[in-house]
């Protein structure tokens, strides 16, 4: 009986154990932007070849507290999302964003990526209250499209006081928020030192730091970012591409950078920058997915 006893109790502990580790087995990051209308992508392929991460780029704040969805495609509409605290959309683009994370699918978090167009001025007025065009319309969108975060890819005003207040509110909202730098550090240290003032893991707001290693940010060395930041960062690297070819990696090229990265700090994941280029260039979204897989377990 004692035997049998403790072959139970070793089976309940293993069983526990497993349970437990279970929410560990898939915390890297796996993140792709997609730029251009996502009625047209590919989304058997982006919900199954490794990713777990999507961000929509292209959404936009009008001067009045709505936002648009800019399509940035040849045979697409820029779209009104939300006004008024209503989402506006339409019933396709709230499936199509909603479905990325159901069914057969590894996508666990989906962001809308934008600048900081008009910023300023809403949150000087009529401000950032829940009873404001702009909360309104953000927490509209949120359960429109089931979003986890926002993701601030400004490359030109930087004004620090106003993005921490438009962080906090979307934290209000129930949004995480996260950030697409390629230089600039002071401003965003400030942002993210104020924006996550008294907040510790796992309940930081700005929680992720998507940094760009392509382009103007080709230079940047995740490892040196990461210990300004007291963060660990993301790297992006631009897919095979024709807008500007020389910035661009191949699969393998990919999997090259962050495995030397890798080799030199602890990363919280990697990811791409994609114009939709993988299917227009006949790439593999597999290829692509699999290198994260691979590297970012």
């Amino acid at each position: 009986m004692k035997c049998l006893s403790l072959a139970k109790a070793l089976i309940s502990g293993f069983v526990l154990q497993q349970v437990t580790a279970a929410p560990l087995a898939d915390t890297s990051i796996r993140a792709i932007y997609l730029f251009k209308d996502v009625l047209k992508s590919n989304t058997t392929a982006l919900k199954t070849s490794g990713f777990n991460s999507l961000i929509i780029f292209g959404v936009g704040i009008l001067d009045d507290g709505g936002i648009m969805y800019y399509s940035n495609t040849p045979g697409s509409s820029d779209v009104l999302i939300a006004t008024n605290g209503s989402y506006v959309g339409g019933d396709a683009l709230s499936e199509k964003v909603r479905s990325f994370k159901t069914g057969n699918t590894g996508v666990n978090r989906v962001e809308i990526s934008m600048n900081s167009q008009h910023v300023k001025d809403l949150v000087q007025s009529p401000g950032t209250g829940s009873n404001t065009p702009l909360y309104r319309n953000f927490a509209a969108l949120k359960e429109a499209w089931d979003l986890d975060a926002v993701n601030n890819d400004d490359e030109s005003i930087y004004d620090v006081s106003s993005t921490v207040a438009f962080a906090k509110m979307l934290g209000n909202a129930g949004y995480k928020y996260t950030i697409a730098p390629y230089t600039n550090t002071n401003f965003w240290v400030s942002l993210k030192t104020q924006a996550n003032q008294g907040l510790s893991e796992p309940n930081l707001l700005l929680d992720r730091v998507y940094l760009q290693c392509y382009d103007g940010g080709a230079g940047n060395n995740p490892a040196s970012w990461q210990t300004t930041f007291g963060l660990k960062v993301v790297p992006l690297v631009w897919v095979t591409n024709d807008s500007k070819p020389s910035q661009g990696v191949t699969s393998a090229q990919a999997k090259s950078r962050f495995q030397g990265w890798v080799a030199q700090t602890t990363l919280a994941g990697g990811g791409y920058w994609n114009d939709y280029d993988i299917e227009k260039m006949g790439s593999s979204y597999t290829d692509y997915g699999g290198v994260l897989t691979s590297v970012f377990p």
